[in-house]
């Protein structure tokens, strides 16, 4: 994926003993798998397999920075002649634009042998970057479930439960003001809140953080990125101290820097060691690895922003971001 204009578009079987966890699979305080499924890593984010109105199967990424269920690319949406039912107003941090967009029904969605009814779905032109993309899961699909996104091994499972407080790992609790998860995260000695975005790559700050932090060198440019209304500058650079995620530690990682998003943005290049599980019903996510200390390079692809909520959030609350 190039690192100029770049469009962002936009789980391990559960096992139930001590030896799964040194494998860095979660326990929950209620174990009950539904399903689990297979997923492919291309430029580190998860795409899997997914069947709409029973046709299929159809490549879509798996993105816990996009608040709302789904979006599917103009190209499905006309060859399943899914009916538009809304509209919906996509912007980015800027506020100097955004795009008005269909939102399309879908009667039924499997993922993982998990069924979802009644899907509303946007309409919007997708990024083939990252090889054929013809949809996108986004995080207010899995509410009722909780969601496991296991990176070492390559997998996505979804079950019913509860993260137990003392499952091991980090367990973090999580906001939703947008309908992402943000949580808290220690950079050097300060405190820095940041979205979970499965669909984005590295760690990214923004620049007005950025400049109450130490580098190991004057950060340089990395690359230029596009949002709905703005095209703007990525700087990169190694950080002089470490960050820190609950019990886990990234040492000196390099982080990109950028002016457009008011988070910082912890993508699945950060995550490829980890096993995370989402519970949204009590706002918990679940961080689990075999290394106490993680090391972060320079990531695949630019981070950039595609959408991200307006000041009054859309009724379907969807917010692309990472």
């Amino acid at each position: 994926m190039p690192t100029h204009a770049v469009w962002k578009q936009m789980l391990n079987c559960l096992w139930w003993s001590v030896t799964a966890m040194l494998c860095g699979v979660p326990v929950f305080a209620t174990q009950n798998v539904l399903h689990v499924t297979s997923f492919e890593l291309t430029h580190d984010k998860p795409f899997v397999q997914v069947m709409v109105n029973g046709k299929g199967p159809y490549r879509f990424i798996v993105d816990t920075g996009t608040a709302g269920e789904a979006f599917v690319s103009s190209a499905l949406a006309d060859d399943l002649h899914l009916p538009v039912v809304g509209a919906v107003h996509l912007t980015d941090p800027s506020h100097q634009g955004g795009q008005h967009v269909s939102v399309v029904a879908i009667e039924t969605l499997n993922v993982a042998g998990v069924e979802f009814k009644g899907v509303r779905a946007v309409r919007h032109a997708l990024s083939q970057a990252d090889g054929s993309c013809d949809g996108l899961l986004g995080f207010g699909l899995f509410r009722q479930y909780l969601l496991t996104l296991d990176y070492p091994h390559r997998q996505l499972s979804l079950s019913e439960g509860a993260i137990a407080q003392d499952a091991g790992g980090s367990v973090l609790p999580f906001q939703t003001p947008y309908g992402i998860p943000i949580i808290s995260l220690k950079i050097s000695d300060l405190e820095m809140q940041a979205q979970i975005d499965s669909g984005g790559t590295g760690l990214s700050i923004p620049d007005a953080f950025a400049s109450r932090l130490k580098f190991g060198m004057d950060p340089t440019l990395f690359g230029f990125a596009e949002s709905l209304s703005t095209r703007f500058v990525l700087r990169s650079a190694q950080l002089a101290g470490d960050v820190h995620l609950g019990d886990y530690v990234f040492s000196r990682p390099f982080v990109e820097i950028e002016s457009a998003f008011p988070l910082a943005n912890l993508g699945s290049s950060a995550m490829q060691g980890f096993v995370l599980t989402f519970d949204q019903k009590h706002g918990l996510v679940q961080f689990v690895s075999s290394e106490q200390t993680h090391h972060l390079g320079a990531t695949p692809t630019a981070v950039t922003l595609e959408h991200a909520p307006k000041e009054e959030l859309p009724a379907l609350a969807l917010v692309p971001v990472g």
